[in-house]
């Protein structure tokens, strides 16, 4: 649970959304078995149904994320993507998305996914120029944030969609003097989309903080 949200409230979120099913809920179970306090690196579950459904009800073909850890942002993702849609991972960690694969694969979307193992932003930066994404999620180091949407946007057309995760970062936004660089690194990176005239932006009070930008 993110502490700035009251635990039952978040708790009542989550038992009110649609579950995770089998494959979904054992994914959950191996990362918190495996990697302990590191879990809370995935999203919820209720997160997880948002990027789905906002993945089908937007339509988009081909998405992006930056940030994949055991891969449970990425299946909800793959699940919203059409036949023949495709998923470009970004991630540096190859133990870690390795759990991922298995269940991409039991879920059945491996298919539509493509993981790159190395920093996000050579392999953005390494695409075909004519690469266009419809959608895209950045989870990945805050004090990079501002790179990987600059990356991204510049590769979607008008009604293109970036949704960030984090921006509220546990309410510590609001320190007038961060006490660390992931803390000004966010802090820096929502003055800076607040103040886009090429997007329409809001960042939805929900976990610990979603920002939600589409191109104009």
């Amino acid at each position: 649970m993110d502490p700035w949200l009251d635990p039952a409230v978040a708790q009542y979120a989550i038992d009110h959304s649609t579950p995770p099913d089998d494959v979904q809920q054992r994914l959950i179970a191996e990362t918190s078995e495996r990697l302990g306090p590191r879990a809370t690196m995935q999203v919820s579950s209720d997160e997880g149904v948002f990027l789905q459904l906002l993945t089908r009800i937007s339509g988009a073909r081909q998405a992006v994320e930056v940030g994949t850890f055991t891969g449970y942002s990425a299946l909800c993702i793959a699940r919203g993507l059409p036949e023949g849609g495709t998923l470009l991972c970004c991630d540096v960690s190859e133990e870690w998305t390795a759990i991922g694969r298995r269940y991409w694969a039991e879920a059945g979307v491996e298919g539509k996914i493509d993981l790159r193992i190395a920093p996000a932003t050579e392999t953005l930066r390494a695409l075909p120029a004519d690469t266009r994404f419809d959608l895209a999620f950045i989870d990945a180091d805050k004090s990079s944030y501002g790179t990987y949407y600059e990356e991204i946007l510049a590769r979607m057309d008008a009604g293109g969609l970036i949704l960030v995760d984090n921006t509220i970062w546990s309410g510590r936004v609001l320190d007038e003097a961060p006490a660390d660089e992931d803390t000004a690194a966010l802090i820096a990176f929502n003055a800076a989309l607040a103040v886009d005239d090429r997007v329409d932006v809001v960042i939805l009070t929900f976990r610990d903080g979603v920002t939600m930008v589409r191109k104009r």
